[in-house]
């Protein structure tokens, strides 16, 4: 019987569909999944750690591609997926993450100080991070934020733009949303927020335009509504930005949205910057320049990490991902 289940190599094949037969008409369907993983201490599961609840996360292009790309990985080595959403902390509450049947955590985009985190270390598993944080003792998979909104902003000012602002998503866990102060600019909990704004700011401030006379919205996540919101306070403004550095795509979608509400044309009357390059970047009205992340090949590292680490590995140096600046029609030079 326990050869019919778990070692079926080890029958002939008319004989274990023998078994299986008889223990159908009996009404047994197959070990107990629970018991089998309380017996070998292994549930051949890989968590999957949200910063935000279910509902935010699918309606987040980016994190559907990379999802998908860990999940296509995972898929064919008899492991399961086990999503465990996050809330207004950054990330699962601990006792979710105590319980989880999983023998091996991802991390995406958490917060540095996550108390999800302290609960994987306390169970003593192995942990893959997707983005953020930086943690000893972990894999991580990254792409290169900073060097990719550095060049966003030297694009805008090849172009002549120097009345800038900046559309960010969520720059610490509380939830906040609004004008960014330079005090909470200069202490940001987000490695991949802090890269980015950093990489726009920094290279503003090379070319002689000063931090303080950029003004920053910071919105509570990466949403397209929140970033028309955000877009509409940066452009009535006086004077006007002529351009909108934006951390992602769905905030510049929104941006895209703040512009047709105030009757501003884009390119024309407005510039605006992505994050991202998902599919809809091309095709949006008008196509959105903006910086092309590997998506679907983050995920797929993430996986294959996280398959190394299951098997016994040790974990690696961190994967750092090229991005690249891909130019549409949402930008044009200031008139």
């Amino acid at each position: 019987m326990s050869n019919a289940y778990n070692r079926p190599d080890q029958l002939s094949s008319s004989l274990r569909e023998r078994i299986l037969e008889t223990a159908r008409s009996l009404g047994y369907a197959g070990p107990d999944p629970v018991a089998r993983s309380l017996a070998t201490r292994s549930s051949a599961a890989v968590g999957f750690m949200l910063p935000q609840g279910l509902s935010g996360a699918f309606s987040d292009p980016a994190l559907s591609i990379v999802l998908d790309g860990l999940a296509s990985t995972v898929d064919g080595h008899d492991h399961s997926l086990v999503l465990m959403p996050g809330n207004s902390t950054g990330g699962p509450r601990p006792s979710i993450v105590s319980r989880a049947q999983a023998d091996v955590m991802v991390a995406y985009s958490l917060p540095d100080s996550a108390p999800a985190l302290d609960a994987v270390a306390a169970r003593g598993l192995p942990l893959v991070v997707i983005d953020q944080p930086v943690l000893p003792d972990s894999a991580r998979v990254e792409v290169q934020d900073y060097a990719g909104t550095c060049a966003a902003a030297s694009h805008l000012l090849r172009l002549g733009h120097t009345r800038l602002g900046i559309l960010t998503f969520a720059l610490h866990p509380d939830g906040a949303s609004g004008p960014v102060s330079q005090e909470r600019r200069s202490d940001v909990p987000f490695r991949v927020s802090r890269d980015r704004l950093g990489g726009y700011l920094d290279t503003l401030e090379k070319a002689g335009v000063k931090p303080d006379n950029v003004p920053v919205w910071e919105a509570r996540g990466s949403d397209r509504e929140l970033g028309r919101l955000g877009a509409r306070w940066l452009l009535t403004r006086e004077p006007r930005p002529s351009a909108l550095l934006c951390t992602s795509d769905q905030l510049a979608f929104g941006a895209l949205q703040a512009a047709r509400d105030l009757s501003l044309t884009v390119p024309t009357d407005l510039s605006v910057v992505g994050f991202d390059d998902v599919p809809e970047a091309a095709y949006s009205d008008p196509p959105l320049t903006t910086v092309r992340q590997p998506l679907a090949d983050k995920g797929r590292r993430a996986g294959e990490l996280a398959l190394k680490l299951l098997a016994g590995a040790r974990p690696p140096r961190p994967t750092r991902l090229d991005v690249s600046l891909v130019e549409r029609a949402s930008t044009a030079p200031q008139m």
